[in-house]
């Protein structure tokens, strides 16, 4: 029967894929506890809870933000970045400089691109995985790439249970009834699957392990009202959305027009 075969690729389909995924999980977990226990101990810098919050380019992000703030960089509402202090305090920042390049001044976007991959954002990615407070990269997107085959396996079982069911009914066939109930068993394994990931191991596919996030979340706690550092702490952990200031603002979400002439009106 026609609808059999179909039936055993759905099967083929979303066990391979639910296998996968659950595979990639368990590696996830291992990894995670075979990490350091003394990260309690660890107090984040700002460069870190923005890596943990949202990887280098949040990075790149806090530390255009905080030179901006010192007035040692200006960063315009037309999107471009001008160096006022050409001397970087640390390695972050002498990557932000350094990607302006020697003329001073450079549109944000590709700034924020190459600080984002700059060598001293990748030490700290490297430091902060040694230390079981960050996801390493490959399972990072082991996991991420198994929830994705997971969710084409359950397309993949609508679908061909769709051709099962239009497929013309042979005389003393299975009623259609139990074919689509047949095909509804992988398609509830899939849902499942990606259920039970949105629980359990959705936290793996973040920047942050779970001890990254619980620092994170000490560190938000422990910020006071009012001052700077609670303002680049709320830039670190949500990212530019937490500008306080429109001209700010306008300056990352400015879309890049190679055409215009740089303005270097400062936020």
């Amino acid at each position: 029967m026609f609808w059999v075969l179909l039936l055993l690729l759905a099967w083929a389909a979303a066990g391979a894929a639910c296998t996968r995924l659950c595979l990639a999980a368990v590696r996830a977990a291992t990894g995670d506890a075979d990490a350091p226990g003394n990260t309690g101990c660890h107090e984040l810098t700002l460069y870190e809870a923005a890596f943990l919050s949202g990887g280098p380019r949040r990075v790149a992000d806090l530390t255009m933000v905080s030179m901006a703030r010192q007035r040692r960089l200006l960063l315009a509402h037309t999107g471009w970045a001008t160096v006022v202090d050409p001397r970087g305090r640390d390695d972050m920042e002498r990557s932000v400089i350094g990607a302006i390049g020697p003329e001073g001044q450079n549109r944000i976007a590709p700034v924020r691109a190459a600080a984002a991959s700059a060598a001293a954002v990748a030490g700290l990615a490297d430091r902060l995985v040694d230390a079981g407070l960050a996801v390493p990269a490959g399972a990072r997107t082991t996991v991420a790439a198994g929830v994705r085959q997971v969710r084409h396996a359950a397309l993949a079982v609508l679908a061909l249970g769709a051709t099962a069911l239009l497929a013309p009914a042979q005389p003393g066939g299975m009623p259609r009834t139990l074919v689509a109930l047949w095909f509804a068993l992988p398609l509830a394994l899939t849902l499942s699957c990606l259920a039970i990931a949105r629980v359990e191991v959705h936290p793996y596919s973040r920047w942050a392990s779970p001890a990254g996030q619980r620092l994170l979340g000490a560190l938000t706690r422990r910020a006071t009202s009012g001052d700077d550092r609670t303002y680049l702490t709320a830039v670190a952990v949500r990212g530019v959305r937490a500008l306080g200031e429109p001209d700010l603002r306008a300056a990352f979400a400015h879309r890049d027009q190679p055409w215009r002439e740089p303005h270097a009106g400062g936020a």
